[in-house]
């Protein structure tokens, strides 16, 4: 789950038992199972009050999903351009020199004139 092998948790129980000294180690390892035992019933309450919030919904979320680690956005994009629940019955609008085939230069967009003496516009509520 975390990448601890059977090695790895011997490494930490030795070092535990160098740390804490063999007179307190039950005490420790008592106080460890008893947060874990609370961590395992805050997640249980946590699933039982969502499961008694959504109803008979829950039961048909998809969690995995919803799972972060599964985040492709590659994936997301193909779905997406491939769904065909979502096609559109606009057609797109061609101009007739278009329609036609002949060729048109882009129209220019003309910025509107503004005197080069007048100030600025300034809103003060802004600021």
């Amino acid at each position: 789950m975390f990448g601890l092998t059977f090695e790895k948790l011997l490494l930490i129980g030795v070092i535990a038992v160098l740390i804490v000294g063999p007179d307190r180690l039950p005490a420790a390892a008592a106080r460890f199972a008893q947060f874990i035992r609370s961590l395992r019933d805050l997640a249980d309450g946590a699933k039982t009050r969502m499961r008694d919030e959504l109803g008979p919904e829950y039961d048909d979320i998809d969690w995995k999903k919803l799972d972060p680690r599964q985040y492709d956005p590659r994936r997301i994009i193909r779905e997406a351009l491939t769904d065909d629940s979502t096609t559109s019955s606009v057609t797109p609008v061609t101009s007739p020199a278009r329609a036609s085939g002949a060729k048109s230069a882009p129209a220019k967009r003309k910025s509107p004139a503004r005197d080069a003496k007048a100030s600025t516009p300034f809103d003060a509520e802004s600021t």
